[in-house]
């Protein structure tokens, strides 16, 4: 049986994996919603009006969308069905592109109700990082005490005898 914290990464990781490859796909054709897709459009045309060095390093609503569409299908690609360390590359990646995109919202002054679903992916993102980078569960390895060479379980870890109280 698997472990709860190996299930909650699983879990975590494919239902994380599939909303960016659905939210990337969006940014990147109509051919899921048309309404979204030009909505994203619009976004992101506000977005790069709201920051003018982008446009002075070349870069247009077109590409920054299409860049990270790309990127979240990428990242989204990964987290659902590769296994190991890519995994938490392609986690960390869309954390940094969730807080980039919030800090989009906040420099356009959306309201929350527009930004509300990236911050709670990123809440998501950040807690399956956590969970994944948290070493795994070792069992309590037995020590002994070795007192005139007889060797005895510490103290703390011998269990009493059920309905007894054991008094050191």
């Amino acid at each position: 049986m698997a472990s709860p914290r190996t299930i909650t990464i699983v879990a975590l990781s494919v239902a994380l994996g599939l909303f960016f490859v659905f939210m990337g796909t969006i940014k990147l054709t109509p051919r899921l919603s048309r309404d979204a897709y030009n909505e994203m459009k619009r976004a992101y045309k506000s977005y790069v009006r709201a920051l003018p060095m982008l446009k002075k390093i070349g870069v247009s609503s077109i590409l920054l969308r299409k860049s990270i569409g790309a990127l979240e299908v990428a990242c989204g690609i990964v987290m659902t069905l590769v296994p190991g360390r890519p995994k938490d590359v392609a986690n960390f990646l869309l954390l940094l592109l969730v807080l980039a995109v919030l800090f989009f919202h906040q420099l356009v002054g959306d309201p929350l109700k527009r930004y509300a679903h990236a911050l709670v992916f990123g809440i998501l993102l950040t807690c399956r990082l956590l969970i994944a980078r948290q070493p795994e569960e070792q069992p309590p390895e037995k020590r002994i005490l070795s007192v005139n060479g007889d060797e005895q379980p510490l103290i703390h870890e011998t269990a009493p005898e059920k309905g007894k109280m054991k008094v050191s």
